[in-house]
């Protein structure tokens, strides 16, 4: 009964770690803004580094199955 949920929850980190990161890698190569208002150098890292949280999140759902 409770995999449902851990199911869930790693595809929703995972869908959303994916898109985060093709989203921010797409803006980076056309050097367009990635979060409006911050500098170009601050928001790659920190936009790259939730997606990789996000991912790394993913993972440690399905792996608790």
């Amino acid at each position: 009964m409770e995999s449902g949920p851990a199911v869930f929850a790693a595809t929703v980190f995972l869908l959303f770690g994916t898109a985060l990161l093709a989203w921010t890698g797409a803006r980076a190569r056309r050097r367009a803004p990635v979060a409006e208002g911050v500098r170009h150098a601050v928001a790659v890292p920190v936009a790259v580094l939730a997606g990789g949280v996000s991912l790394a999140l993913g993972v440690w759902c399905l792996g608790r199955l």
